[in-house]
């Protein structure tokens, strides 16, 4: 798994919105966070509580982002699905246990949301389909 100090140096957020850091940055110290090109608001100085950046809080944030991908595919939300996909994207580069180099945005991004959901063992609706079936497009 990368390091923070891996992550300031080489992640590049392709998000429209930066929704990857601001996920990325509840595991940020508020004292680093604009080593990351991040700040807060006003009224969050001095609040900000970070969470561990360990395997396991990844994971739990991972899980939560896939279903919510899973979520935005399956509706066909085309720029929100699009999104998540790049917020999972950089949770398994961060977690580089093998999806790290996934490159299929099939049918929003549903390729990716499977392969993470089988490699972690979380819920997988689209069962025994690939994820680029005709079905799941527009």
């Amino acid at each position: 798994m990368k390091t923070l100090e891996q992550v300031k140096k080489m992640y590049k957020s392709e998000t429209l919105d930066g929704r990857d850091l601001h996920r990325l940055m509840n595991f940020i110290p508020e004292k680093d966070l604009q080593n990351f090109g991040l700040n807060l608001k006003k009224e969050y100085v001095g609040k900000h509580k970070h969470i561990a950046f360990t395997k396991a809080n990844i994971l739990r944030q991972l899980k939560k982002d896939v279903e919510f991908g899973f979520e935005k595919a399956l509706n066909m939300r085309g720029i929100s699905s699009s999104m998540m996909y790049e917020v999972v994207s950089m949770w398994n580069w961060i977690l580089e246990e093998g999806l790290e180099n996934f490159d299929s945005y099939a049918m929003y991004g549903l390729p990716l949301y499977k392969a993470t959901a089988l490699k972690y063992g979380f819920k997988n609706p689209i069962g025994d389909d690939d994820g680029d079936e005709e079905e799941y497009d527009e």
